[in-house]
């Protein structure tokens, strides 16, 4: 089973790479940016038995590695 985890700062949240790209795209010539968020993207092999144990093992490595919850949100997504 494959899983994909997007990881992104929780609204609110600064965040400096994402207002530097804003900054870059702008002085390019980019016009019409209100806003630039960025995410990261952990794509995993897992071998678990059935969906719903591969959810619960990717949640708790997001909740024990992957994701710092008090500033980031993560979205699990499942492929067969």
């Amino acid at each position: 089973m494959k899983a994909r985890v997007e990881i992104s700062f929780r609204p609110g949240v600064l965040d400096p790479e994402a207002v530097a790209i804003q900054r870059a795209l702008g002085g390019m010539g980019f016009a019409g940016i209100d806003g630039v968020r960025r995410a990261k993207v952990i794509d995993l092999d897992l071998s678990a038995a059935d969906r719903a144990s591969a959810e619960a093992q990717v949640r708790s490595m997001c909740e024990r590695l992957l994701a710092n919850p008090v500033i980031e949100t993560y979205r699990i997504s499942l492929a067969e």
